[in-house]
């Protein structure tokens, strides 16, 4: 006896296969609010309409509901993330922020998420690095200083090998060859140990100014890693750098300083 047809197809496949899932997108942003950034990541490879719909507006209600659960309100309503115009941008910040597992027992991860705060603690030099570290593509961050540098306030970056916590009052970041840093304080390019000259290449070098914003350019294609403060590119400080993750990071010394870094994404070039 030859089967007949099998059953129609039931709700749950008129919702994933026919035309029927096709909902509007703004039922669609509804829906995908409530979702945690895992999920709408497994969401936005569904199809072109679901991405479209997460992707094409960064400032949805999806992303600002998302900010809304995992930033602390000091982070939205301060100007920690001034330079970070989107609310998809502002979760993207928060992911990339200082590790709290990664960094040294005498700092600790303020509740806005984004800043490292020193204890005043004698005789040790202490880091941290982000969540995320690169491998690859092009990325920059900003890091200031909320305090005093104390005699060494290194920025730059770090593979995971590299310590962040040593004795005594040092320049941590490039005190191996697993860290690469700019001392703040003495405007030294530090690697390996030794000083690699000075930063920026120019005569009479302004200081570092407590405040004062430092954009930090990775360029994981080019293995470089560049400086610019405010709107002015002060050069490529590092070339060479290898093949492996490197990760944002700092390095201080002075007790209750407290130091901030911020995610921006893809470099804006020019």
């Amino acid at each position: 006896m030859a089967a007949g047809p099998g059953p129609g197809p039931g709700p749950g496949a008129a919702a994933w296969g026919g035309p029927g899932w096709r909902l509007p997108g703004r039922v669609l942003e509804l829906v995908f609010s409530y979702l945690e950034l895992r999920e709408l990541r497994s969401c936005a490879l569904v199809c072109k309409l679901w991405h479209r719909v997460l992707h094409g507006d960064e400032n949805s209600e999806v992303w600002r509901s998302l900010a809304a659960r995992c930033l602390a309100e000091e982070a939205l309503r301060t100007d920690i993330l001034c330079n970070v115009p989107t609310y998809k941008g502002k979760v993207r910040a928060f992911h990339h922020a200082f590790s709290t597992n990664d960094c040294s027992r005498n700092v600790y991860i303020k509740k806005n998420g984004f800043t490292l705060h020193r204890n005043p603690i004698a005789q040790s030099t202490d880091g941290a690095r982000t969540k995320i570290g690169f491998s690859e593509g092009r990325h920059a961050w900003e890091v200031w200083w909320e305090g005093p540098l104390g005699t060494v306030a290194v920025i730059g970056i770090a593979t995971k090998r590299a310590a962040m916590q040593c004795q005594g009052y040092v320049a941590l970041l490039g005190s191996d060859d697993q860290s690469w840093g700019w001392n703040l304080v003495d405007n030294n390019l530090l690697h390996n140990g030794e000083v690699n000259g000075s930063f920026p290449q120019c005569n009479n070098a302004p200081k570092y100014q407590i405040g004062e914003r430092i954009r930090v350019i990775l360029d994981m294609e080019d293995k470089t890693l560049a400086f610019e403060r405010g709107y002015e590119f002060l050069g490529v400080a590092f070339r060479g750098l290898p093949k492996v993750c490197l990760y944002p990071a700092v390095s201080a010394v002075y007790g209750n300083t407290e130091v901030t870094l911020v995610y921006l994404g893809k470099p804006l070039d020019g």
